[in-house]
């Protein structure tokens, strides 16, 4: 904890997804951004957040391995292949490590299903963005019926999808099948990612498919609208546009709106794995001060 009575941050990673999650880190109550490091000190990314007053450095991951003190949390918004590597050089450290890549490394986090096991683990995995938005109504739905395929169909404008992304795309499409297979149960599952150069941008948007004997449209929908309420805590542009049941087969879609204070509306998919991993570690943050809190009283 620093002198403000704050956790301090690092990211690492200053592509549209870094530089988005430092931003919103600056608007925290309970976190106090330190750092943002990146490999090359021109990059579009370093420069404008510099530019912006933030605090950068560009030699890599090794300004965070050589602190005297670590920093209480380090948010890694690189490459899954990657990602594998940091984790071990930052192991030795206290920090928790919350990874936006889909490495699979740490424990995979959906924040509405089982957020607080941020508390018990030293690295944890925000999935995917599709992930975040896709698994919550996943996991609701199939509390309540007996599911025998899910296809997760995600839509990002390209102009919202970073290099590191586009790297990432098998890892996506394996890691977030496996998350929906844990936080559901669904055996069958099948997820596909299209990036649209359609202009004007499209929204980002999650389309679920499900089919099961004993759907219908009351039971899902008193399933999903609840879901909406939560996650509307975090991610403000999180909508539900389309629920419906024919003949044991249920359409849902949701669709993110970014909340445009660096990135455009359309980029819901920045927004809600960013706003994600920020409320995981806020919720880690709440205990860890209200710990110090009591032990100091």
């Amino acid at each position: 904890m620093n002198g403000n009575g704050r956790l301090s941050a690092a990211v690492i990673g200053a592509g549209l997804i870094g530089a988005d999650l430092a931003t919103k880190i600056t608007r925290s109550e309970c976190l106090d951004l330190g750092l943002v490091v990146g490999r090359d000190a021109s990059t579009p990314g370093l420069r404008r957040l510099a530019k912006a007053g933030l605090p950068v450095a560009a030699d890599g991951i090794l300004t965070l391995v050589e602190r005297d003190v670590p920093f209480d949390i380090v948010f890694d918004a690189t490459t899954a292949s990657t990602h594998a590597e940091h984790d071990r050089l930052l192991s030795p450290l206290s920090s928790l490590v919350v990874d936006l890549t889909p490495s699979q490394v740490g424990r995979m986090i959906i924040p509405t299903v089982n957020g607080l096991e941020a508390l018990s683990h030293r690295n944890v995995n925000m999935v995917s963005c599709g992930g975040q938005a896709g698994i919550p109504l996943l996991h609701a739905v199939a509390a309540r019926h007996s599911i025998d395929y899910a296809e997760v169909v995600t839509t990002a404008a390209s102009a919202s999808i970073g290099r590191s992304t586009r790297l990432n795309l098998d890892e996506y499409i394996e890691t977030t099948q496996d998350a929906v297979r844990e936080f559901s149960t669904i055996r069958d599952v099948k997820v596909m990612v299209n990036l649209s150069p359609a202009k004007p941008p499209v929204k980002f948007r999650v389309a679920l498919t499900l089919l099961g004997a004993d759907l219908t449209a009351e039971s899902v929908r008193a399933a999903v609208e609840p879901v909406v309420e939560r996650m509307r805590v975090f991610v403000a542009g999180y909508d539900v546009v389309t629920c419906s049941v024919t003949d044991g087969k249920a359409f849902i879609a949701v669709e993110v709106a970014a909340s445009a204070h660096r990135i455009p509306r359309y980029a819901g998919n920045l927004d809600i794995i960013n706003s994600a991993a920020l409320r995981v570690a806020e919720q880690y943050a709440a205990v860890r001060l209200s710990t110090v809190g009591a032990e100091m009283s």
